[in-house]
C-alpha cells in the first residue's frame, strides 16, 4: 500500500466517535414552506382517514421544498379505553392554544391547521393544492439553518440559527422531532379491532424559543432518542410562528441522516 494511502487509512481508524458522527443541515429559501398540523388520535374513530389523507400528500407532490407536516396525537381520547402511545399534553396544549387564539368554542379531532389557521377539506372538492400554492408564493418572512449531529449516547444535537425580517417580537421557534411509517394495532375504545398506520408523527416538541428581529437567533437543543424509535424514519422540523396571531413565517425540515 502506498505511504498517502497508509496515511488515510490511519487518520480513519484514530478518528474519534464524535468526528466520524453523522451531520447534515439544510437551510430555507426565499420562498415561503407551508406547515399543516394533523390533530388526531389512535382513540378517535373519525380520525384514520385524516391520517390516511395526510400520509398521501408526499405522493401528490407536496415535498419538503413544499410542505411541512406534523402529527400531534393528543391525550383527552385516552380515557375512552385505549391509550394513544403517541400522545402527549403539551400536543393538546398546543392544540388549545391555537383554539383560543383563532376564538374556537372547543377543541375536536381530527383537526388540521395551515399556516395556523383551521383547514377544513371541501366535501366535494379538495382545494389543499391551491391553499399551498398561495402560501408559496408569498416571500418568507424569516430564514432558518439546521444543522443535525448524531452523538455518542443515542442523541441527536440541533443547532442553526433564525432570523425575522421585519418586527420579530412576537415571533418563537419550535423544533419537532417527528417519525414515519408507524402502525398500531388498537384493542380497546372506539377504533378497537383496527389496524392504524401514521406518518409525520411528532416524538418530542421543544421550544418555544424567542426569537430577537434584530440579529440572528441561536437554536441549541439534544433531543434524546428512543431506542425503539427508526432511525432511518426520523426527520427534524423547525418552524417560526407569531405567536399573537399564529401566522407561519417559515418552516423547514430534513431527514435525521445518520
Amino acid at each position: 500500500m502506498k505511504p498517502h494511502a497508509l496515511l488515510a487509512l490511519f487518520a480513519m481508524l484514530c478518528a474519534s466517535p464524535a468526528a466520524l458522527a453523522a451531520q447534515c443541515s439544510a437551510a430555507s429559501g426565499e420562498r415561503r414552506v407551508a406547515l399543516l398540523e394533523l390533530y388526531t388520535s389512535e382513540g378517535c374513530d373519525s380520525c384514520p382517514p385524516a391520517d390516511r389523507w395526510v400520509s398521501g400528500l408526499p405522493a401528490r407532490g407536496f415535498g419538503l421544498d413544499r410542505l411541512v407536516v406534523l402529527g400531534f396525537h393528543v391525550d383527552y381520547w385516552n380515557y375512552l379505553g385505549w391509550s394513544d402511545p403517541f400522545a402527549r399534553k403539551n400536543f393538546t396544549d398546543r392544540q388549545q392554544a391555537a383554539s383560543t387564539r383563532n376564538r374556537a368554542r372547543f377543541v375536536y379531532t381530527p383537526q388540521l391547521l395551515l399556516d395556523g389557521r383551521d383547514f377544513r377539506r371541501g366535501l366535494v372538492r379538495d382545494n389543499i393544492g391551491e391553499r399551498i400554492a398561495t402560501l408559496n408564493h408569498r416571500p418568507a418572512s424569516a430564514s432558518i439553518r439546521l444543522k443535525l449531529d448524531h452523538n455518542p449516547g443515542n442523541t441527536l444535537s440541533v443547532t442553526g440559527a433564525v432570523t425575522v425580517s421585519g418586527s420579530g417580537g412576537a415571533a418563537q421557534t419550535h423544533l419537532a422531532l417527528y417519525e414515519n411509517n408507524l402502525s398500531n394495532r388498537v384493542t380497546g375504545g372506539e377504533n378497537s379491532g383496527k389496524f392504524l398506520q401514521h406518518d409525520f408523527v411528532v416524538r418530542e416538541l421543544a421550544g418555544p424559543f424567542r426569537v430577537s428581529s434584530r440579529d440572528s437567533t441561536q437554536l441549541s437543543h439534544t433531543f434524546r432518542l428512543d431506542k425503539a424509535w427508526k432511525r432511518n424514519d426520523l426527520h427534524v422540523a423547525a418552524f417560526v410562528q407569531d405567536s399573537a396571531f399564529g401566522e407561519i413565517l417559515q418552516a423547514l425540515a430534513l431527514p435525521a441522516c445518520g
